[in-house]
């Protein structure tokens, strides 16, 4: 992933041993409480119109490195997540001794469309389209949310909270051109049990029943998820320079979860049907807590840097590409049609997109505030918060 001070490296395969993340930039003596990480794995795995592999997992993050008493050291932070399905797939998915009759039967040779099956088997030359599917698997998030939780933990000491809700769920709910007015307090916190942890709880009923509808038919359904974060100080981020602008690097982060085709800020689309005088916030200044907006359509993002308002996005999720029923596709090897293979799969994942977009966003305002603030250690960068938060109340 592309942060500047922060640096995050993941790697393992769906079925494979174990998924490993690697968080490197994170100054010493952060507090870390593993319960929260193993919370947000928790949650990524919840969610109405999930798989079977769900019921499989139950993910928990084990620690190797960057962590002693409980407390960030500075150093890499390297966490391990164990795949336990692995063990009905060892003799496919071990890194050496793999079984030619099991892997035989389980061998990718439709690809599916919408997912990187095809392009990548093109791309690495694989005959076997297992070999792209493993790891391009949405399962990889886990190791994304495990090291998101940890920018979260960070993130909080200085006051920064991050929710996430689900807008829609395929044609229940508003559309992605609808004008939404949401704040971080109408999204649903992470203690939330809700099956589906929607917004709008009047439609849980119509979603449910329209998941059901899908799963019986084999199919899946996409939505929409709202995501935002409370307490950001203004000026993180640049407006000097295209890539360190903070829509860029948060529009990144976010299209490159699985699945998601767009992310709008604040107004987003709606935005470009009106007038500018509908549009832009107008600012005032408060006495006690200085320059303000007085309405947040630009969702706490101003030339690319943070006003000081909530960050507010929504993203924009397909139906998954993975469907029971098949679709139409190709056999690799007589290029004759033939159905699409099936992996098991979701109907839908919106309750657990909204988690990982959660820690995308969490990784890229870590980011942008050490950027801002730096600091081998929290003390230090702790000192330089306060004294830039000094330098805004006697600003003009």
């Amino acid at each position: 992933m592309s942060l500047v001070r922060l640096n995050l490296q993941t790697a393992g395969e769906s079925h494979g041993p174990a998924l490993i993340s690697i968080l490197d930039g994170l100054p010493a003596g952060i507090p870390v409480d593993p319960m929260i990480v193993d919370r947000d794995l928790a949650r990524r795995q919840a969610g109405y119109g999930r798989g079977g592999r769900m019921k499989i997992e139950s993910d928990k993050a084990e620690f190797l490195s960057g962590v002693r008493g409980g407390r960030t050291l500075g150093s890499p932070i390297a966490i391990r997540i164990e795949n336990l399905d692995h063990s009905t797939w060892r003799g496919v998915m071990s890194p050496f001794e793999v079984d030619e009759n099991a892997s035989a039967r389980r061998r990718v040779f439709a690809p599916r469309p919408g997912h990187a099956d095809l392009a990548g088997g093109q791309k690495w030359g694989a005959r076997d389209l297992r070999d792209v599917l493993e790891r391009s698997s949405a399962r990889e998030t886990a190791s994304r949310v495990a090291a998101g939780a940890l920018a979260k933990i960070f993130l909080g000491v200085f006051g920064i909270e991050i929710r996430s809700g689900v807008v829609a769920i395929g044609g229940v709910g508003p559309g992605a051109e609808a004008e939404l007015t949401l704040r971080f307090s109408d999204l649903p916190d992470a203690g939330d049990s809700s099956p589906l942890r929607l917004v709008d709880r009047s439609l849980e009923a119509a979603a449910i029943t329209a998941i059901d509808g899908a799963f019986k038919d084999g199919n899946t359904l996409g939505g929409i998820c709202a995501i935002a974060a409370r307490g950001i100080p203004p000026g993180l981020g640049s407006s000097f320079d295209w890539d360190k602008k903070l829509d860029g690097r948060l529009g990144q982060a976010l299209l490159s979860i699985h699945a998601v085709k767009a992310v709008s800020i604040g107004d987003g689309i709606a935005a470009s049907r009106r007038r500018g005088s509908e549009v832009h916030d107008p600012i005032e200044h408060d006495g006690s807590r200085g320059y303000r907006r007085t309405s947040n359509r630009a969702g706490g993002l101003e030339g690319g840097i943070t006003n000081g308002e909530e960050l507010v996005a929504l993203i924009h999720m397909k139906p998954i590409s993975t469907l029971r029923q098949g679709l139409p596709s190709v056999d690799i090897d007589t290029k004759e049609a033939h159905a699409s293979n099936y992996e098991r799969s979701d109907v839908t994942a919106l309750p657990a997109c909204g988690v990982v977009a959660e820690a995308m966003m969490a990784l890229v305002l870590a980011d942008a505030f050490l950027e801002k603030f730096g600091g081998d250690a929290l003390t230090e960068t702790r000192r330089n918060f306060e004294g830039y938060q000094r330098q805004l109340s006697s600003s003009p």
